[in-house]
């Protein structure tokens, strides 16, 4: 009896406290909510990936986005990948894997006080390059890491 008593007041203690935080404006459903560009994510090639993302799949290489990703992946069920840009007003980076069944693995929407950087794991289904794009001023800019996958990767 007492610990259900106790479970009762955690919960409704846990409850309150979001109810506060909510009512206070601390919890908005569009800050804590991303946004889910789900024909992005379902497409099957980059191109159209980042054509559903950007409004066009025309990328430049760049010499000031830095892709860091191990040369070889022991497991492509988990990759870790570390994207970084010195190009100002970057607005988006975006992260891809052409060799995969969906290729975007992942879209992050910077503000303008981002630094440029982001990290993360990916699955890889099989060797590929990793591509990172950036978007900034209207431009897409690209740049590349190959990582060669030699256990596992998305399909087993």
């Amino acid at each position: 009896m007492i610990n259900s008593r106790r479970t009762f007041l955690k919960a409704s203690m846990a409850t309150s406290m979001v109810a506060v935080a909510a009512g206070a404006g601390l919890l908005a459903p569009r800050d804590v909510l991303a946004a889910w560009p789900q024909k992005a994510f379902d497409a099957k090639k980059i191109n159209t990936a980042l054509e559903v993302l950007n409004g066009s799949s025309s990328t430049t290489n760049s010499n000031k986005i830095t892709v860091e990703a191990p040369d070889i992946a022991e497991n492509g069920a988990v990759v870790s990948v570390t994207v970084k840009t010195s190009i100002p007003n970057a607005e988006s980076i975006s992260v891809l894997v052409a060799e995969n069944a969906s290729p975007l693995c992942a879209s992050y929407i910077l503000t303008k006080q981002s630094d440029g950087f982001v990290t993360g794991r990916i699955k890889m289904r099989k060797t590929s390059d990793v591509v990172a794009v950036v978007k900034a001023g209207g431009k897409l800019l690209s740049a590349k890491k190959p990582v060669k996958v030699t256990l596992g990767g998305c399909g087993g």
